[in-house]
């Protein structure tokens, strides 16, 4: 079944950055990825800890899905921030380093043992040469783990660790990219792109983000408050697409095509999973107004 939560914007926040979380409470960013790892020193992690017990428990972040990334279980910090998970309520835990299906079920295993809220949603991060390699197993672990709400890819250390240079348009990358995307779809989650790290050039990351679209990602991860609102417009249906989308489902209204399994609207053939196709458009719409 298609998710119809937007999931458009993810935006990383640094646990520490005081100004950035407050700011964030009034960002239309459909997703706060609250980073407890690499913009983290590990000489600051117990302080970072700290406050986002804080700023958490604090809450007014209105309906943004606040998503806390925390370190892996190989680094010394894992255990420490999963105690963290006891002292805050997050809706969800991005989980890093995921090479396997049998580090899924360790690592969420750990992360729902040790959450006050048994809804926490699992998130994953695809970032390294190991989970693309694995990732239908990753995948299927949807189907023993109702919380898998999807895919976070980590493009920098993927091509940091398999030593790939990504090229035009990432032309090398999209192979892998795809894949992902394929494998969150086959399993009902959601699949957001990787962050464009070049702040100073707008328009390559409109572009970039066009192109996640166009592979069928549900949104894109950000670095920058300025990147939420131009994402937030790729990522939504257009004007035309809204209007077709109507006109699809008000043409299925009709007595005329009442038990119906195909009609015609504007001279093309139309068949009901076009209906449903239409009316996640126009739901998809109205639950990102409600931001």
């Amino acid at each position: 079944m298609m998710n119809l939560t937007p999931r458009r914007s993810a935006l990383y926040i640094p646990c520490l950055n005081e100004r950035a979380i407050n700011k964030a409470r009034a960002l239309p960013a459909d997703m706060l990825l609250f980073d407890l790892e690499d913009s983290i020193a590990p000489n600051s992690k117990d302080e970072a800890r700290l406050k986002i017990v804080e700023e958490l428990n604090k809450g007014g972040f209105g309906s943004r899905e606040q998503v806390l990334r925390i370190n892996g279980k190989q680094t010394p910090f894992w255990h420490d921030d999963l105690k963290v998970l006891n002292r805050c309520t997050p809706d969800g835990v991005l989980i890093p380093k995921i090479n396997d299906g049998r580090d899924v079920e360790i690592t969420s295993g750990a992360v729902l043992e040790h959450s006050r809220n048994k809804d926490l949603g699992i998130w994953l991060m695809i970032e390294t040469p190991g989970s693309i390699s694995n990732i239908n197993d990753i995948g299927l672990q949807k189907k023993t783990l109702d919380n898998l709400q999807g895919f976070v890819i980590g493009t920098n250390d993927l091509v940091k660790d398999s030593g790939v240079i990504p090229g035009e348009n990432r032309k090398y990358l999209v192979p892998w990219l795809m894949a992902v995307v394929a494998t969150a779809k086959a399993y009902g989650l959601d699949v957001v792109d990787g962050v464009f790290n070049n702040i100073s050039d707008p328009e390559g990351f409109i572009e970039e983000a066009r192109s996640g679209r166009e592979m069928g990602m549900s949104g894109k991860s950000l670095i920058h408050p300025n990147q939420v609102s131009p994402t937030n417009q790729v990522f939504s249906p257009s004007e035309e697409e809204i209007k077709e989308a109507q006109k699809i489902v008000d043409a299925f209204s009709t007595k005329e095509s009442e038990g119906k399994g195909v009609i015609v609207v504007d001279g093309k053939m139309v068949e009901r999973l076009h209906l449903e196709m239409a009316r996640s458009v126009l739901i998809k719409v109205q639950s990102g107004k409600q931001l």
